[in-house]
């Protein structure tokens, strides 16, 4: 397929860029969301910090490549995930469960 050959690079980068912020936003609505649940939260440990690892290899993938789309879109990544691990532990701390 040559066409994908012929789009201009700034093209994928701005598209790239644009499809990462998508997907940061559905990573902000997920904290937005269990920053106002005030329940425990249902999201495993290895979600949230797997997630955050995913994002921080991608990051560096970017930065070693020199890929704006990924670096950037994946440290805003980094830090909204980072964000929503915070949210969950402290709310472990409040809401322990009574399970053993």
């Amino acid at each position: 397929m040559n066409i994908i050959h012929d789009i201009p690079e700034h093209i994928f980068e701005s598209v790239g860029i644009v499809a990462g912020l998508s997907a940061c936003l559905v990573i902000a609505i997920q904290v937005i969301k269990e920053f106002r649940y005030k329940h425990p939260s249902s999201l495993s440990n290895g979600f949230i910090f797997g997630w955050v690892f995913i994002y921080l290899f991608w990051c560096f993938y970017g930065l070693r490549f020199n890929a704006l789309a990924l670096w950037l879109t994946n440290a805003i990544a980094v830090l909204l995930q980072s964000i929503l691990c915070f949210i969950v532990i402290r709310k472990r701390k409040r809401y322990p469960s009574n399970t053993q």
